[in-house]
């Protein structure tokens, strides 16, 4: 165990971690040169394309310093603050941590946040100052930074670049020497934590696991001690590029374990596992519960496919324990799930990853988030989505979630972002200067004002320079009302909302006015109208397409034209009243993207 180091790396979104992880397996030589390329972690097409992490990777690295070889398990991280759930996973299986910081861009909301996370965890950590290489590097002043925040000397900074390969060798020494061996006792009773799991088809699932105490063999018979299933540990390894089989792992090993497990609901992240005849006296302390930010409901187009998508978004739970889902069913769409997601980010990437996986066509609601609602009668009720909402007269009040946001962003956007911000409903807690050009700005804001388009506006607002992190506060009183969208006098409940009364005048109009755009015109007139409660607030019409059935008469009496036009005229109106307006996919998605 002397010679095991554990450790993750941490960084705000496009830091260049995984460059750096690409450097450190070259220089082990974990990695042969024929199956080198950029970012070599990130093994899912999405991750590649967007150039960002979306899942945590393990790896597994021999170091040799002196006439001693040590095991190295590095986790790479994500930086974005959506999968902020895979860095505490990923953090709770470690004992040290690289906090990496771009030279050209400094410290970053989501550094402070992953920062919190790890002294939380008593993690030791290394500060490496990365893209040295760059003209435009400003090392010193972000070197000064790393100080103020951390309180550690200015040697104690590495100077490195993923892209050259400088300071590599440095980054290895520190982690040996300054990463402490994990503790565990390799004779006490089994206790693995289960961090991770992903689903192979021909395997089952395969569990990700950290050895805290004792020593598992292979073929040994384990148990899950949340779920309290039995299982035989067909095959244990270590995460290598490709997983090595291996005969055991001992305390402070990071590795696999497969026991042919089918079923989703008999694995979860934060378990522990253990020997079934001796077991252990308590479960690992792991990792809280996810909090899901964001929910939207999840729909197959065709509802044949209601069985296909549930066993689809089961196998992706397992491969992504953030994300929560529940059945629901709506008028419009059939039957579906609830999901509840980190973020906009994370639920356009579950999107993807569902049509791209599992070839999973869906329809994605309107995002919305959690609101407790207090009835006239005493009752508390929990309200997900527009529909589930009892009526006005019944509601004493409504609460809605608040955050916490922290936006870093340079003195030269400051106005700019306050004015977006205060237009949001946030109330401004504290604003500092971290340094003559930098400015932190605190806020407590609704939940529900961030989930469409706050954070395309704030990196627009500052060209990009301005960095966004939250944690939930709780849930304060607020006067809002639902936003119903009828078409020929129907709602369609995956176009209500719940808005704030000052806003619901204004986002009614716009709405109706961007669904004139979309619904393909019929036979007939349909009428838009956006509705708070009885009262219609907005109203666009989109026109019958119109055949001239008087064409044919070239002459002759009136009497024939009026004939066909009354005849028309009737057909149109049982039309009308037979009919029924389908709703394109694209114009559910234009309503989020609403500017």
């Amino acid at each position: 165990m002397k010679k095991i180091r554990n450790f993750c790396i941490i960084a705000h979104i496009d830091h260049g971690k995984s460059t750096l992880a690409d450097r450190l397996l070259e220089m082990t030589q974990t990695v042969s040169a024929k199956d080198l390329q950029a970012q070599v972690l990130d093994d899912m097409d999405l991750e590649r394309e967007r150039g960002i992490t979306i899942k945590s990777h393990a790896i597994q690295m021999n170091y040799k310093q002196g006439d001693q070889e040590y095991t190295l398990n590095l986790i790479d991280t994500p930086g974005h603050v959506d999968f902020s759930y895979e860095v505490s996973r990923s953090i709770a299986a470690c004992e040290g941590a690289l906090l990496i910081v771009d030279s050209t861009q400094g410290i970053q909301a989501q550094t402070i946040s992953n920062l919190y996370l790890a002294i939380e965890n008593d993690l030791e950590i290394i500060p490496v100052l990365n893209k040295i290489d760059l003209d435009n590097a400003m090392p010193e002043e972000v070197s000064d930074q790393i100080v103020d925040l951390l309180g550690c000397d200015y040697e104690e900074i590495i100077h490195a670049s993923g892209k050259t390969g400088q300071g590599v060798d440095e980054i290895l020494q520190a982690i040996v020497e300054r990463i402490p061996a994990p503790e565990g006792d390799p004779e006490a009773p089994l206790q693995c934590m289960v961090f991770d799991s992903v689903f192979n088809p021909f395997r089952g699932i395969i569990a990700y696991v950290k050895v805290v105490n004792g020593t598992l063999k292979k073929g040994e018979h384990v148990r899950f001690l949340n779920t309290a299933k039995d299982y035989f540990a067909d095959e244990i390894g270590t995460l290598r590029l490709v997983m090595e089989p291996q005969k055991e792992l001992k305390a402070g090993d990071v590795g696999y374990v497969i026991s042919g497990i089918k079923t989703s609901a008999e694995v979860k992240v934060g378990d522990t596992l253990t020997h079934h005849k001796a077991p252990c006296e308590k479960a690992v302390s792991g990792f809280e519960e996810v909090k899901p930010m964001v929910f939207a409901g999840v729909y197959p187009i065709d509802t044949e496919d209601y069985e296909d998508l549930r066993a689809s978004i089961e196998k992706l739970q397992l491969n992504d324990a953030s994300l929560t889902f529940v059945p629901e069913s709506s008028a419009a769409l059939g039957f579906g799930f609830r999901c509840g997601f980190l973020g906009l980010l994370h639920m356009e990437i579950i999107q993807e990853r569902l049509d791209r996986e599992f070839n999973q066509n869906v329809i994605t609601t309107v995002p919305n988030v959690e609101y407790m609602v207090y009835t006239k009668q005493g009752e508390v009720l929990e309200v997900y989505t527009p529909s589930e909402l009892p009526d006005q007269m019944m509601i004493d009040h409504i609460e809605e979630p608040f955050i916490r946001a922290t936006i870093i962003t340079q003195s030269g956007y400051f106005g700019q972002c306050m004015t977006l911000c205060l237009g949001k409903r946030a109330e401004l807690i504290k604003q500092e200067f971290l340094t003559g050009d930098r400015v932190e700005i605190v806020f407590d804001m609704p939940l529900g004002e961030i989930v469409f388009d706050f954070y395309d506006k704030l990196k627009s607002v500052s060209k990009g320079y301005a960095s966004f992190d939250y944690y939930h506060l709780d849930f304060r009183p607020a006067k809002l009302v639902k936003l119903d969208i009828l078409l020929n006098g129907e709602a369609v409940d995956a176009l209500s909302t719940l808005l704030h009364v000052d806003n619901s005048v204004a986002m009614g109009r716009r709405m109706c006015a961007k669904l004139k755009e979309l619904i393909p015109r019929q036979q007939f007139d349909i009428a838009i109208q956006g509705a708070i409660g009885a009262k219609i607030i907005s109203r666009e019409t989109v026109k019958a397409v119109r055949k001239d059935v008087t064409a044919k008469c070239y002459g002759g009496d009136i009497t024939r034209k009026r004939k066909l036009l009354e005849k028309q005229k009737k057909g149109k109106k049982r039309m009308k009243q037979i009919g029924s307006v389908e709703v394109p996919q694209k114009a559910f998605l234009a309503v989020l993207k609403l500017d």
